[in-house]
């Protein structure tokens, strides 16, 4: 009996994969400014806050410990969240050639 060659599989997973959101530019710029509003107002007001230096001081080291904090954290996240996705592509992609060389008609 003539046995034709099997092409690959392409399981369910393949025809899935994942998009890539990228933000768009009005969103970007929205974060920008929001952000650049937001440590301009907390400057001003420290700024014209009626305290001695020192106070004003501590409070811009701060504010500016925090900000660095929040930077630090949100890489992290996205390094972790990214980590998860190469693992998952790598899991796929051995399913994925598993399910391609297998022969359900070979017999055990």
């Amino acid at each position: 009996m003539w046995h034709t060659p099997r092409r690959p599989m392409l399981g369910a997973m393949s025809e899935t994969a994942s998009v890539k959101q990228q933000s768009t530019a009005a969103f970007y710029g929205q974060a920008v400014a929001s952000f650049g509003v937001a440590i301009g107002a907390v400057a001003l007001g420290i700024y014209f806050l009626d305290a001695d230096a020192w106070v004003r001081g501590f409070l811009a080291i701060g504010v500016l410990y925090l900000v660095t904090s929040c930077f630090t954290l949100a890489k992290v996240i996205r390094d972790r969240q990214e980590a998860g996705q190469i693992v998952s592509r790598v899991d796929q992609a051995r399913l994925e050639k598993i399910l391609a060389e297998h022969d359900p008609f070979q017999k055990l």
